[in-house]
C-alpha cells in the first residue's frame, strides 16, 4: 500500500513539473507545431563542403555550347569514332601488302659450315674434312605474272577498305544520332529543373498565405500543415530534378568522348523544329544514304572475287631469279653466281580444291542472301522508326492543349486560394495537374526531337538538309 501511494505521488510531481514546463515555454498542444520534434523546413539544410566550392570556383568559366558545338566535340573525341578510323587505315595498309607481291625481294646470308664427306672417306679410306665459308650471299627474285592471282587479292583488299570507309560512316551516324539524343534529354532535364524551381517558389507563396491566414484565423491548422507539406515535397521534387541535370550532362559528356569536361549551358531551348516527310520518301533516301546498303552489295562482291581467286589456286607463277655469292674454302677464295626465269606450278589436290571452290560458292549465296535479309531490316526499321516520329508529332498539339487547360484550371484555384475561399487540397491537385501537363508536354517535346532523330540514322541523312534541298529545287523550278 506504501509502494502504491508512493507512486501516485510521484506521477503527481512529473505531471506538474511538465506542465509548468510547456507553460513556460508558452507551447500550446494541438495549435502551436513543436519546433524542436518537427522543425521548418527551411532551417533543415544539407552541409555544404566550403573547400569543394572553392574549387568549383577555381574552375574556367561556364560556357555556352548548342547542338553543332557538341556533334564537332563527338566528331573529334568519340573513342569509337577514332577507333573506326584506324581499322580504315589498317585496311589501306593491307592493299599495298598485296601489290608488294610485284615488287623485287632480296636476302643475304653469310655462314661457315666444317664438313665430313661420309661416303667419300668411306671410298678413300681417308678423312675428306674440310671448311666451306659463305661471306655474302645475295639472291634476288620478281614476278612478271600470275594469271590475275594478285589482281583479285588486291581486288578483295579494296573491297574491304571501302566496307571500313562505310563503316566508318555508320559508326558516325550512330554516334550523331546519340549525341542529339543525349543533348535532347539534357534539354528536358533542365526544363523539368526550372518547372521544380518555379513550384518551389509556388508553394512558398501558398505557405506564406496559409500561415498568415491561420494567424489572423481565418483558415485552420490543418491548411498551414499541408501547405508546408506540400512545399517540402516540391524541394524533394527540385533536388531530384537537379539530379537528373548531372546525370543528363554527365551521359551527354560520355557520349562526346570527354567524360571530366566542364559544366556548360546550353544556349537553345527545347523546341518543336516542324518536318515533313512521307514514309515513301523516307525508304528512297534510306536506299541512297543507308550505309548498310552499301556495305551488304561489298560483302556481295567480296565473295564473288574469292569465288575467282579460288579458281585461280592452281595456276603457275612467272618469276625471275638471280644470286651472287662469294666463299669457298676460304672467305674470299671464289665467287659464283645463277639467274634464269622460271614457271612455278602449285602443288595441286584436286579434291581439295574441288571442296574449296563449293565453299566459296556457298559462301557467296549465303552474302547475297543476308544482303537481302539487311534490305528488309532496314526497310522495317525505317517503318519503325517514322510510325513512333508521327506518333509524337501527333501528340504535341494535345500535350499542349491539355496544358493550357491545366494552367487556366490552376489559375482559377489559385485565385480562389487567395481570396480565401479556396481549398488547399484542390488547390494542390491543381498544382500538380499543371506540373503534370508541363512536364508531359516537354517529355513529348523530347520524344518528338529523340525519334526525329532517329529517323535520321536510320535513313541515314539529316531531315533538315533534305528539306533545305527540296525547297531550293522547288525555287529553281
Amino acid at each position: 500500500m506504501k509502494k502504491i501511494i508512493l507512486i501516485l505521488i510521484l506521477s503527481a510531481f512529473f505531471c506538474c513539473q511538465c506542465e509548468a514546463v510547456f507553460l513556460y515555454k508558452g507551447i500550446n498542444i494541438g495549435n502551436v507545431i513543436n519546433e524542436e520534434e518537427y522543425p521548418i523546413s527551411s532551417d533543415v539544410q544539407p552541409i555544404h563542403n566550403t573547400e569543394s566550392e572553392t574549387l568549383q570556383a577555381g574552375i574556367e568559366n561556364t560556357i555556352e555550347v548548342n547542338l553543332e558545338d557538341c556533334i564537332k566535340l563527338a566528331l573529334g573525341n568519340n573513342p569509337r569514332i577514332q577507333s573506326a578510323m584506324q581499322d580504315v587505315f589498317a585496311s589501306d595498309a593491307r592493299i599495298k601488302q598485296v601489290w608488294s607481291n610485284f615488287f623485287p625481294q632480296f636476302s643475304w646470308q653469310s655462314g661457315y659450315s666444317r664438313i665430313r664427306q661420309l661416303q667419300l672417306s668411306d671410298v678413300f679410306q681417308e678423312n675428306l674434312i674440310y671448311n666451306f665459308w659463305v661471306l655474302g650471299q645475295i639472291s634476288a627474285s620478281q614476278l612478271l605474272y600470275d594469271f590475275g592471282v594478285t589482281q583479285n587479292q588486291a581486288t578483295i583488299r579494296k573491297l574491304d577498305n571501302a566496307g571500313y570507309k562505310i563503316m566508318l560512316t555508320g559508326i558516325i551516324n550512330d554516334v550523331v544520332y546519340q549525341v542529339k539524343d543525349a543533348y535532347y534529354n539534357l534539354q528536358y532535364a533542365l526544363v523539368a529543373e526550372q518547372v521544380a524551381e518555379v513550384n518551389v517558389r509556388e508553394y512558398e507563396k501558398f505557405y506564406e498565405q496559409a500561415r498568415g491566414f491561420y494567424e489572423v484565423g481565418v483558415k485552420p491548422k490543418i491548411d498551414l500543415t499541408i501547405a508546408e507539406v506540400n512545399l517540402s515535397n516540391s524541394k524533394l521534387t527540385l533536388i531530384q530534378a537537379q539530379h537528373s541535370v548531372n546525370i543528363a550532362m554527365a551521359k551527354l559528356n560520355n557520349v562526346i568522348g570527354i567524360p571530366y569536361y566542364t559544366k556548360y549551358t546550353l544556349s537553345e531551348k527545347l523546341k518543336y523544329d516542324s518536318c515533313d516527310i512521307t514514309l515513301n520518301k523516307a525508304i528512297d533516301i534510306a536506299e541512297k544514304s543507308r550505309s548498310e546498303f552499301q556495305l551488304a552489295e561489298i560483302k556481295v562482291e567480296q565473295a564473288k572475287q574469292n569465288v575467282k581467286l579460288v579458281k585461280k589456286s592452281w595456276l603457275p607463277q612467272f618469276i625471275t631469279q638471280g644470286q651472287f655469292e662469294v666463299g669457298g674454302r676460304h672467305p674470299d677464295s671464289n665467287y659464283g653466281y645463277t639467274f634464269g626465269a622460271y614457271i612455278n606450278f602449285p602443288t595441286v589436290n584436286g579434291m581439295l580444291l574441288k571442296h574449296q571452290l563449293r565453299e566459296a560458292r556457298s559462301i557467296y549465296s549465303r552474302e547475297q542472301s543476308e544482303a537481302i535479309k539487311t534490305k528488309n531490316n532496314i526497310y522495317l526499321e525505317v517503318q519503325n522508326a517514322y510510325y513512333i516520329f508521327d506518333e509524337k508529332k501527333n501528340k504535341i498539339p494535345v500535350a499542349y492543349l491539355g496544358m493550357k487547360q491545366a494552367k487556366e484550371n490552376y489559375n482559377l484555384s489559385s485565385g480562389r486560394y487567395k481570396v480565401g475561399v479556396g481549398d488547399p487540397i484542390e488547390l494542390k491537385d491543381a498544382q500538380v495537374d499543371y506540373e503534370n501537363a508541363q512536364l508531359t508536354y516537354y517529355k513529348i517535346l523530347y520524344e518528338y526531337n529523340s525519334a526525329r532523330s532517329n529517323l535520321e540514322k536510320s535513313i541515314g541523312r539529316n531531315l533538315c538538309s533534305e528539306e533545305v534541298e527540296i525547297k531550293l529545287k522547288k525555287q529553281k523550278e
